[in-house]
C-alpha cells in the first residue's frame, strides 16, 4: 500500500495538523474515567465534513503511540477508507456480516477480512461490497460478536460510520460502542442538524465524547509560523496554542473529567497477537450519562468566535 496524501499523520508527522491529531488522541484516551476506551465511532451530520479523514488520521496516531489499532469502515454505502489507505475494496465488513463468502454452517474467519497497512500496529477492515440492507447487518448479532472478538485482539477499534442525517447506521452503532465523536465542518454544518444528531444518539443510549470542528481557516503565515516553531523547539508557545484549540473542539460530558489528575500517557507493552480470540458475547448493561446538547453548541460558538478574532 502506498501512503496517500490524506494520511498526513503518517506522511508529515511533524506538521501542526499531525500535532492536533495527537492531542485529540490524548484527550480521547483520558476521556473515560471509569473504564478503558476500546471502541470509538466517528460520524458526522452530512457527507464531506471530513469524518473519514479524521478517522483515518486518528487511527494512525493511535498506532504510532504503540497501540494495536483496527479501523473499520462501517459506511457500507460509500466507504472510502480503502482509497485512503490504498487497500483492496473487498472483502470487507459487509462480506463478513452477511457470510456470503463462507459455506453455510461455517464460522467466517475474521483474519480473512482484515488488511495490513504500511503503518505498524494498524489493520483495516474495509466496507466491502455494497449490500442491499446495511442497517439490518449492523443490528445483527454478528456485528456485536465482531466487535467483542476484535476487542480481544487490539487496544482500540475505530469505526468510520455513516453521516447521521442521511441514514441511521451510525445511530445504531452508537449504542454498542464505548463513545462517539461527531465531526463538523466550519461554516457548513448547521446547528439544528448537529443538535438533532446529538439528541438522536442520546435517545438510543449512546455516549457522546464531543464534537470536532473541521475545516477551520488558518492563514498561510500563521501556519508557517507554527510549523517553524514546532520544528525548532518541539514545545513552543505556538504548539501549546494548537493544543488548546484542540481541547476546545471537544466537550466532555463526564463531570469527573472537569478536574482531571492527568498522568503521563502509559506505555503499551502488550505482545503481538497472531490469532484473534473469539470469546462469548459480553453484555454491557452499564448506563451512560446523557450529554447536554446546548453545552456543546455553546462551546462550539465560543471556539468559532475566538478563531475569528485570531484571524483578524
Amino acid at each position: 500500500m502506498k501512503i496517500k496524501k490524506e494520511l498526513i499523520a503518517q506522511r508529515d508527522p511533524k506538521s501542526p495538523v499531525s500535532e492536533v491529531f495527537r492531542t485529540l488522541r490524548t484527550n480521547i484516551q483520558f476521556m473515560s474515567t471509569n473504564k478503558k476506551l476500546k471502541t470509538l465511532l466517528i460520524t458526522s451530520t452530512f457527507p464531506s465534513e471530513g469524518k473519514s479523514w479524521v478517522a483515518s488520521n486518528l487511527a494512525v496516531t493511535f498506532a504510532q503511540a504503540g497501540n494495536k489499532v483496527i479501523l473499520i469502515d462501517a459506511d457500507m454505502r460509500k466507504g472510502r477508507q480503502y482509497t485512503i489507505f490504498g487497500a483492496s475494496p473487498r472483502p470487507g465488513l459487509s462480506n463478513y456480516l452477511s457470510g456470503m463468502d463462507v459455506t453455510d454452517g461455517q464460522e467466517p474467519d475474521i483474519t480473512n477480512y482484515l488488511q495490513k497497512t504500511e503503518i505498524e500496529n494498524l489493520l483495516i477492515m474495509v466496507a466491502g461490497n455494497i449490500p442491499p440492507n446495511p442497517s439490518e447487518l449492523l443490528v445483527s448479532p454478528q456485528m456485536n460478536k465482531l466487535i467483542e472478538d476484535l476487542k480481544e485482539a487490539c487496544d482500540i477499534i475505530i469505526i468510520d460510520g455513516t453521516p447521521c442525517e442521511l441514514v441511521t447506521d451510525s445511530v445504531i452503532l452508537s449504542r454498542i460502542v464505548d463513545s462517539t465523536v461527531i465531526v463538523t465542518a466550519h461554516k457548513e454544518t448547521k446547528k439544528d442538524n448537529l443538535q438533532r444528531v446529538i439528541k438522536n444518539i442520546q435517545n438510543v443510549g449512546g455516549h457522546l465524547a464531543g464534537v470536532v470542528v473541521n475545516k477551520m481557516p488558518v492563514s498561510v503565515k500563521k501556519y508557517n509560523e507554527k510549523y517553524y516553531y514546532h520544528e525548532s523547539t518541539g514545545a513552543s508557545a505556538s504548539r501549546m496554542e494548537i493544543k488548546e484549540k484542540a481541547y476546545n473542539t471537544l466537550k466532555y460530558n463526564d463531570d469527573k473529567y472537569k478536574n482531571p489528575q492527568v498522568n503521563e500517557e502509559e506505555t503499551k507493552t502488550n505482545e503481538n497477537e497472531e490469532n484473534l480470540a473469539r470469546p462469548s458475547f459480553i453484555n454491557n448493561d452499564s448506563r451512560v450519562e446523557v450529554n447536554k446538547a446546548n453545552d456543546i453548541l455553546n462551546q462550539i460558538n465560543s471556539y468559532l468566535d475566538n478563531e475569528k478574532k485570531n484571524l483578524n
